[in-house]
């Protein structure tokens, strides 16, 4: 539509979005930023096709508390961010994906181990309500996201 500024003498040119396109590139957004998953619980094939890793028996209770075990659940080739030692350490098989714990800004994450069941839950500084669980020892996994749709863009401000 266009729109006439009679302040300004212009015409202005507005694009309307559908409320359904809007949500789903929020939606596509968040899973980008915040979508995570164990290590090992994937695999990449010979082949390159990434698929659910049937041996994945859950994180060990040591493992579980690092946030060294958590990866973006999306495929990206940057591996500049780790240094030589630790890409010599690195298995080509599960560890495609990228470390949370490289994430900006520093502490976005909050990673909690509960008493007792020992379930650790994951939640996102920067997208609020966001959660992410796993039960050590265990093939359970998972995440949710119960927010506003909205970015915390003043994180690095509050950190």
């Amino acid at each position: 539509k266009q729109w006439f500024n009679a302040e300004y003498g212009e015409e202005t040119n507005t694009v309307l979005v559908k409320e359904e396109d809007r949500l789903a590139a929020v939606i596509d957004e968040i899973d980008r930023d915040v979508h995570i998953v164990p290590r090992g619980s994937y695999v990449k094939t010979a082949t390159g096709k990434i698929v659910t890793n049937r041996s994945f028996e859950g994180l060990n209770n040591l493992d579980c508390v690092k946030l060294s075990s958590y990866f973006h659940f999306k495929v990206t080739p940057s591996t500049d961010k780790i240094n030589l030692l630790a890409k010599a350490t690195l298995d080509p098989s599960i560890d495609f994906l990228e470390h949370i714990e490289h994430d900006l800004p520093k502490g976005c994450w909050s990673l909690h181990q509960e008493r007792g069941s020992g379930l650790v839950v994951l939640k996102s500084l920067l997208w609020l309500g966001y959660n992410f669980y796993h039960v050590p020892g265990t093939r359970k996994f998972g995440s949710a996201y119960f927010g506003t749709g909205e970015k915390n863009i003043d994180l690095p401000f509050m950190l």
